[in-house]
């Protein structure tokens, strides 16, 4: 079998493009633009790339992009006082601290800090708790990514069985949560499962987030199964640069798979898209407006 290859790039144009007529009509109809403020700590270098990411789709909407850069030695009450400020500031509709800051400042506390009307990487506890009792809440990208990508695939998910490799309050949680309101039927598993391959085997739908390159092999998929993959490790090449690759052996995996998303250009993508989509969300939200 030769799997269906989920589209990512194409499927979050196409929400980007969405997102950009939203924009429009807000800034035509209610004279709103909404804006995104994006904090970065340190210089660590993939965070700097996926700010300037961030910042140029934000405009590329026709969004207003806020950037705030602190240095690494910025102390958790300068960027707590920055929160604040920002969560006051009725032109910033969305809050995103990019993540991971560094090990002297309490991550949680500064997530918990951010209004949850402007939480749009969907983190906040209150969030969370919206989302696994069934209430409208931001909820977090790169899950609300993943789903959008399996309904592209197939749209009636009721009574499907799900599996979740990995339990992380960033993915593997909230991707459970909204596997189980399609009407899946959801296991979670992890490190500590027995004979994980065997409870892959069972899904309808995989999604693959827990880190390890190429962990997931042919043996751990249902033939024609949607896998998911969420993950995004670099491996060493000879010539030093590196690759990246999934949680997934893609490869292996396209042989049994009904359809499998990339690594690149699979869930990544979708994620960006997703934060856009979320601050319009968010814009809409705080000022009573109705969900297109």
């Amino acid at each position: 079998m030769s799997a269906r290859l989920i589209d990512g790039k194409k499927i979050a144009a196409d929400l980007r493009a969405a997102v950009a007529l939203d924009v429009d009509e807000l800034a035509e109809t209610r004279k709103i633009t909404p804006g995104l403020a994006v904090v970065l700590v340190g210089e660590d270098p993939a965070s700097q790339v996926y700010v300037r990411s961030k910042g140029k789709a934000t405009l590329e909407a026709g969004m207003k992009s806020f950037e705030h850069r602190l240095p690494a030695g910025a102390t958790q009450a300068e960027l707590l006082d920055l929160v604040q400020r920002m969560n006051a500031d009725d032109a910033v509709d969305g809050i995103l601290v990019q993540l991971p800051l560094p090990a002297h400042i309490d991550a949680n506390a500064v997530l918990d800090a951010i209004r949850p009307d402007k939480d749009v990487d969907g983190f906040h506890p209150i969030n969370a708790g919206k989302l696994a009792v069934g209430r409208p809440a931001l909820v977090p990208c790169t899950p609300w990514g993943s789903m959008r990508l399996i309904r592209a695939v197939e749209p009636k998910l009721a009574g499907k069985r799900a599996v979740v490799l990995g339990r992380s309050n960033i993915v593997g949680k909230p991707m459970a949560q909204l596997l189980l309101a399609a009407d899946c039927t959801v296991t979670v598993a992890h490190s500590k499962t027995n004979d994980l391959a065997a409870v892959a085997r069972e899904a309808d739908i995989l999604v693959a987030a827990v880190g390890r390159p190429a962990m997931v092999g042919r043996d751990w998929i249902k033939p024609g199964a949607i896998v998911i993959d969420v993950g995004i490790n670099r491996v060493p090449t000879p010539d030093g640069k590196g690759r990246l690759v999934g949680d997934v052996d893609f490869a292996a995996a396209s042989d049994v798979a009904g359809a499998i998303t990339p690594v690149p250009g699979g869930v990544g993508p979708m994620t960006i898209a997703c934060l856009l989509e979320n601050t319009v969300r968010a814009a809409k939200l705080r000022r009573g407006l109705a969900l297109t």
